[in-house]
């Protein structure tokens, strides 16, 4: 992933966020954030890993295999 997807997909939740401050309600807004924060970690994480195979049953090897060999 680039720094410019990662700016994308962020940017891409920014407004999500202010729309947080009209919450006046302390555990309503952390929910919430929390909600916000790890569907943002989510994307990240699956960005950085890859697109999941068609075939879920398919394994894939890591990056290290080779070294481990």
């Amino acid at each position: 992933m680039t720094k410019e997807e990662y700016v994308a997909l962020a940017s891409e939740k920014y407004d999500e966020l202010q729309a947080l401050n009209k919450i006046d309600n302390f555990y309503d807004y952390e929910k919430e954030f929390e909600k916000l924060l790890k569907e943002l970690g989510r994307t990240l994480f699956e960005k950085n890993l890859s697109e999941l195979s068609a075939d879920r049953r398919k394994k894939k090897h890591s990056r290290n295999s080779d070294t481990l060999k």
